[in-house]
């Protein structure tokens, strides 16, 4: 029986970083952008070659970066074709791009659906272009306009949407009428965040805690009200919620994503990215001249590499089960790891219960609303002090 196997593709290039983002990346010349490509593919096929996926199926593949789209149609091509000769890829794998609005135009989006690509992702973040400015956004609401629908027209029939609460100086309406402006399009999926004041970045030079800039961040009560707005407004417009921050045409939900919270094995190649492969995880060095030199040798540009306990996988198990609206499936859970959750975290679990924080109904435990609110809280009381 073959094993699924996801795979992720990190393009750590960008335009220019924005305000917000921590992510591996930054901007790069077009001589850069080439020899990754090259170095990429190089390392598809050292690891495509070796004995450990031979017996695997790839479910999806997913471009994250940086902007993917930075890309031309024929690096993406040239990327594809390597994935698809060493590597068995199923007929109806699902193929995402994250894109970032303006850095798409019909020639290149043609030759991204001509590679096998059949879900793009624009990180649209705000309809507001006041807002889009302050979060050092390249693009404009009208360039995602012209991006989407060139899109629509090349064929892509899945596209997602991600958009950003929270921003400084932004109100309730502000954020719904970014909503609102996107549920006109219609896409398939609505990825909704809210926005995290990450170390080491401008903003948290400029909103961190302590700063002047600080109050302009809409409050806790504020940023809940967002949260809930967003629910009732895409519950309307047809789309349900399957995971804390994301929302779905029926069908239409992200399954790479789903994989990660349903721990299947993903393979990560590129700069900086993470793998997890039968309970074994590692990532790729960060150091970019470095993987450029040793990219075609796998064991040269790997670090952290750890096999996980059983608790550290129970633990897995349920901070990322809980996420998903539907919860953790008690009976699959058994299976996998031979008790019961009762037995493993019952104690815990009951206390969750008596404060409304989570329930347990049809076989599943999942977070009530109230519990959604305060997620982390109840993931880290569901896991204290408890030695499997």
């Amino acid at each position: 029986m073959r094993k699924e196997l996801e795979i992720y593709i990190h393009i750590p290039f960008c335009k220019r970083k924005c305000a917000y983002c921590d992510f591996l990346s930054g901007p790069a010349d077009d001589n850069t952008i080439a020899c990754y490509v090259e170095k990429l593919i190089d390392e598809i096929g050292a690891q495509g070659d070796c004995n450990l996926y031979n017996k695997t199926t790839v479910s999806s593949v997913f471009f994250g970066g940086g902007t993917p789209t930075i890309l031309n149609g024929r690096q993406m091509q040239r990327i594809m074709k390597a994935i698809k000769l060493h590597f068995r890829v199923a007929e109806d794998a699902e193929i995402s791009v994250e894109a970032n609005p303006g850095t798409v135009n019909r020639e290149k989006l043609a030759a991204y659906k001509k590679a096998g690509v059949n879900r793009i992702s624009f990180g649209l973040q705000s309809a507001k272009n006041e807002e889009l400015k302050l979060l050092g956004r390249i693009h404009t609401f009208e360039d995602f306009l012209e991006s989407f629908w060139l899109a629509r027209e090349c064929g892509f029939e899945n596209i997602n949407v991600d958009l950003i609460s929270a921003i400084p100086g932004q109100s309730l309406e502000s954020w719904e009428e970014s909503l609102r402006q996107v549920l006109k399009l219609n896409p398939e999926h609505l990825s909704a965040y809210s926005l995290i004041i990450e170390e080491g970045t401008p903003f948290a030079t400029l909103y961190g805690e302590g700063t002047e800039e600080e109050e302009k961040l809409p409050t806790e009560e504020e940023e809940r009200r967002m949260y809930w707005r967003t629910k009732e407004l895409l519950e309307e417009a047809g789309y349900y919620r399957y995971e804390i921050s994301n929302y779905a045409k029926p069908g239409k939900e992200c399954r790479h994503n789903l994989g990660y919270w349903e721990r299947k094995n993903y393979l990560g190649m590129g700069l900086g990215s993470s793998s997890l492969f039968d309970n074994v995880r590692w990532k790729n060095i960060e150091d970019l001249e470095m993987y450029l030199e040793n990219s075609g040798e796998p064991e040269m540009i790997q670090k952290d590499r750890e096999i996980l306990s059983v608790t550290e996988q129970m633990e897995e198990f349920v901070f990322l089960g809980l996420r998903k609206t539907r919860g953790i499936c008690m009976k699959e859970f058994e299976e996998t790891f031979g008790k019961s959750l009762e037995e493993c975290y019952g104690e815990n679990v009951a206390r969750m219960q008596r404060e409304k924080l989570v329930i347990m109904e049809d076989g599943f435990l999942r977070l009530t609303e109230k519990g959604i609110d305060v997620s982390n809280y109840v993931f880290g009381e569901i896991l204290r002090e408890k030695e499997i």
